[in-house]
C-alpha cells in the first residue's frame, strides 16, 4: 500500500510545457465589491459558529474521493476523533480521454476550522467543537473542471484556483474574495498550458503560497502527480515573493509547515529543507524516493519510506507506519483505511494509539504556514 503511494503522490514531474506561475502576473490584477461570477455566496453559519483560534493542535483526515461521500475528522494529538462530517465527492477531473487531471485532496484548514467542499462547489466547515455549517461557494466541479482553494488562518478570505482541462493542458484562475460574502473580489492571474496551480495555504494573511503541478499526467511513478514548486505570493497582487523548490531540480517532497518545505533531488539521494524565504536550512542524505515532513517549528524532520518512518534527531525509527503530517513537534498523523488503521504516534518514545477513522492526511489545525 504505502510503496503506491510513494509512487503516485511523490510523483510530480510529468509533463512539460510552460510554467503557470513563472511570470509575474500582478498586472492581472483587478478588484470589485461583489463577487463578480466567482460563485460566492453568503455564508449561512450563526453567530454562534463564529470561528474561535485553536489552543492546541489537531491534524485532520479526509476520507477516499474514489465514493460517491467522503468525511473530513478532526483528531487531536492523543489519537481522539473531535469531531466528524460528511457530503458529497467532487467529480474526477480529467484532461480529454487519455489523461488523468492530478487535484489535491478538496479541503483546507485556519486556525480555527477545517473547510471541505461538495460537488456542487459548497464550502462549509467543521471545528473540533463540532460546529458545522456553510461558509461559501465556488464554481462547481465537473469531469473538465475543479475549483480548489485555501482559506486564509484568520477566516477572512478564500483563494480559488479553478482549473478548465483540455487534453492539452489546463486553462487556470486565480481569485481571491471575502469567505464571507465574497466581496472584495480581485482577479489575480490566468494562464493556459500544461502546468496548473493548487492554493496551498497562507503565511499569515499577507502571503499565499501556491504550488506549480502538472496539468494532466498518464501512468504514475516517482513525482508525476503533486506540487513541482512552491510559489509564495502577494494575495493582492499575485506578485511573486518567493520560490520554493525548482520544477527542474528539486522537487517538493511533502506538505508544507509553519518552519518551511523540504524538495528532494531527480536522483532521489539528498533532501533540501527550506525556509519560507527560500533559504536552505539542512540538506539530508536518502535512499531513494521519501517523503520529508518539517515539524510545525521545525526541530525535527520525519523521513518516510516503504519501511516506515524515522526523524532526524531525538526519536526513535517507527517500522511498518507511514506517517503522513505532524499534529506537533511530538506527535505524527498516519491515514489509513478500513483495513489498514489511522495511527497517531508519539515521536520521542515511539508509542502508537489507534485513530477511529480513516481516509488520507488534509493538514492541520492551525492552518497557517
Amino acid at each position: 500500500m504505502k510503496a503506491a503511494l510513494l509512487a503516485c503522490i511523490l510523483a510530480t514531474a510529468c509533463g512539460g510545457g510552460n510554467n503557470v506561475a513563472s511570470q509575474t502576473p500582478s498586472a492581472a490584477a483587478s478588484a470589485s465589491a461583489q463577487p463578480s461570477g466567482s460563485g460566492s455566496t453568503q455564508a449561512s453559519a450563526s453567530p454562534s459558529s463564529s470561528p474561535i483560534p485553536v489552543s492546541v493542535p489537531y491534524g485532520l483526515l479526509v476520507g477516499s474521493q474514489a465514493a460517491s461521500t467522503y468525511s473530513v475528522t478532526i483528531v487531536g494529538a492523543g489519537g481522539k476523533v473531535a469531531a466528524t462530517a460528511e457530503t458529497g465527492t467532487p467529480t474526477d477531473a480529467s484532461c480529454g480521454s487519455t489523461a488523468g487531471a492530478p487535484v489535491p485532496l478538496p479541503v483546507s484548514t485556519s486556525n480555527s476550522r477545517a473547510y471541505f467542499m461538495d460537488g456542487q462547489g459548497t464550502v462549509r466547515f467543521l471545528a473540533p467543537n463540532g460546529d458545522t455549517g456553510r461558509a461559501t461557494a465556488v464554481p462547481a466541479s465537473i469531469a473538465s473542471r475543479r475549483s480548489m482553494f485555501a482559506v486564509s488562518p484568520d477566516d477572512r478570505r478564500i483563494a480559488v484556483v479553478v482549473a478548465d482541462y483540455t487534453s492539452t493542458g489546463a486553462s487556470t484562475r486565480l481569485y481571491v474574495e471575502d469567505l464571507n460574502g465574497g466581496g472584495n473580489h480581485l482577479n489575480l492571474f490566468t494562464q493556459t498550458g500544461a502546468r496548473t496551480l493548487w492554493p496551498l495555504g497562507w503565511r499569515g494573511t499577507n502571503n499565499l503560497v501556491l504550488a506549480v503541478v502538472a496539468s494532466c499526467t498518464q501512468g504514475g511513478g516517482p513525482f508525476c502527480c503533486g506540487p513541482l514548486e512552491l510559489h509564495v505570493v502577494d494575495p493582492a497582487t499575485a506578485t511573486r515573493r518567493f520560490t520554493l523548490g525548482n520544477a527542474s531540480s528539486c522537487l517538493i517532497a511533502g506538505s508544507a509547515s509553519p518552519a518551511g518545505v523540504a524538495c528532494e533531488s531527480t536522483s532521489f539521494t539528498q533532501a533540501t529543507v527550506l525556509n519560507w524565504t527560500a533559504g536552505t536550512v539542512r540538506t539530508l542524505a536518502i535512499n531513494g524516493p521519501s517523503f520529508i515532513y518539517v515539524s510545525p517549528t521545525g526541530s525535527m524532520i520525519a523521513i518516510v519510506d516503504n519501511a516506515g518512518t524515522s526523524f532526524t534527531i531525538g526519536a526513535a525509527t517507527i517500522n511498518g507506519m507511514f506517517a503522513c503530517e505532524w499534529i506537533d513537534d511530538t506527535h505524527v498523523l498516519s491515514g489509513g483505511d478500513p483495513q489498514h488503521q489511522p495511527r497517531v504516534a508519539e515521536v520521542v518514545n515511539g508509542g502508537i494509539v489507534p485513530v477511529a477513522a480513516a481516509g488520507d492526511c488534509g493538514g492541520r489545525i492551525p492552518g497557517s504556514l
